[in-house]
């Protein structure tokens, strides 16, 4: 099998169905019963395969994650309750005290306060930079780097990384290479071709089918020599490539308690199904509403990578399929960005990305609500900003709400 779509649909259960369920059964369970203690204590210490209770492993959990190494290639894969429980469980198996990570200043709102206060509460402290900037990005690694952090467009500024220089870097410095690809995930780009050692998304996004039900993922491609990082080195030498996997799986993940349910894991597994058909009709209706809007009196300015004169076409060109279904445009000021976000009929006021319906939200005021006004500056976030995740509606009607929306801030 090759095709995205196709592996999406076409994943084995490890053992056959009693009913020949097409789709795999949702186990609503807390906890499993065993035949007897031996089979109970082989469970527990890992001698033999098998689920001891949904905290720590769940059978509809693991299929999800089976579906997400088909089609990413990744040759591990953990679900999370939530992608911010993704990225925490992450960055708390490669770190210790006083180990740090270089991470891009422009950063979703909430992985920007999970940085800047929890983890350096926890002695775990996070450099930011420009990351257009390479050489200020080296310059902040030291001895105590163990990775670089990034999103591969980032929300809401759409800045695209150039992944390929980042490597080098990583590669320079012996560290870690990770990247948040909700925006971009995988079927609209390829972190195995890419080099990521590690991908972050937040599967609440483009794999639910609609905004059915929270949930995060980590993406392991292999590459790494665990080894080289002094919270794994004891792993490494008995779980080699796996290491990563193995202390987030049998430490980390189980006693943060950040396991994704298994109804969640059972709407996204189907979600998955139809990821690709959908983000093909969310990513063309993006860049259509970003021609459209670049045309219209009212909007002061358009930001979408997909659009040929922005500064990250080629880039994005390059490196995804579609450069994502989130665009962003400016209005005079903020009076004018309520105006017409209280106008429209279709589209809805909201926080989530990547829906099936088109959603519009105010950055400033709601998700970097918490952040003083030089905060918002360092990180792009200006009162006259309106973030945009376009859906699968047909375009024609999107259009006619947006335009009827613009006409009432005359």
């Amino acid at each position: 099998m090759k095709g995205f779509n196709t592996k999406a649909v076409h994943v084995k259960y490890n053992q056959e169905d009693p009913y020949g369920s097409l789709n795999f059964p949702v186990y609503d369970t807390a906890a499993f019963e065993f035949e007897n203690t031996v089979e109970m204590e082989d469970v527990f210490s890992g001698k033999k395969a098998g689920f001891a209770y949904t905290r720590v492993g769940n059978p509809t959990v693991e299929f999800f994650e089976r579906k997400l190494k088909n089609v990413s290639g990744a040759k591990y894969a953990a679900a999370f309750a939530s992608g911010m429980a993704a990225v925490s469980n992450t960055i708390m198996t490669i770190c210790g005290q006083n180990d740090n990570i270089v991470a891009s200043k422009y950063l979703f709102g909430h992985t920007y306060s999970l940085f800047s206060n929890s983890f350096q509460n926890l002695g775990i402290n996070v450099k930011t930079a420009d990351f257009c900037n390479l050489q200020e990005i080296e310059s902040l690694i030291d001895k105590n780097t163990r990775a670089l952090f990034f999103e591969t467009v980032t929300n809401p500024q759409l800045e695209v990384a150039d992944i390929a220089a980042l490597r080098a870097i990583a590669d320079r410095h012996g560290v870690l290479l990770i990247a948040d690809t909700t925006m971009t995930p995988p079927y609209l780009s390829d972190g195995n071709a890419l080099g990521l050692d590690l991908e972050i998304i937040s599967t609440t996004k483009f794999f639910s089918g609609g905004a059915t039900g929270v949930g995060g993922a980590v993406l392991d491609y292999g590459f790494y020599e665990w080894g080289k990082n002094p919270a794994l080195k004891e792993w490494a030498h008995k779980f080699g490539s796996g290491a990563f996997f193995a202390r987030l799986k049998k430490e980390v993940f189980r006693n943060f308690g950040a396991v994704m349910s298994p109804h969640n894991a059972y709407l996204q597994s189907l979600g998955l199904e139809t990821m690709a058909l959908r983000a093909d009709k969310a990513c063309i209706n993006a860049l259509l509403l970003a021609k459209w809007l670049k045309n219209n009196k009212y909007v002061l300015g358009i930001n979408y990578p997909g659009l040929e004169d922005s500064k990250f076409y080629k880039l994005s060109s390059m490196q995804f399929r579609y450069p994502g279904a989130v665009l962003t445009f400016e209005l005079k000021d903020k009076e004018a960005c309520y105006a017409f976000m209280d106008s429209l009929k279709i589209a809805r006021r909201s926080t989530n990305l990547c829906d099936n319906k088109t959603l519009v939200i105010h950055p400033c005021s709601t998700i970097y609500a918490e952040y003083d006004a030089e905060q918002k500056k360092y990180m792009g976030i200006t009162d006259r900003m309106i973030r945009v995740s376009v859906g699968i509606e047909d375009f024609e009607d999107i259009s006619d709400d947006f335009e009827q929306a613009l006409k009432k801030i005359q």
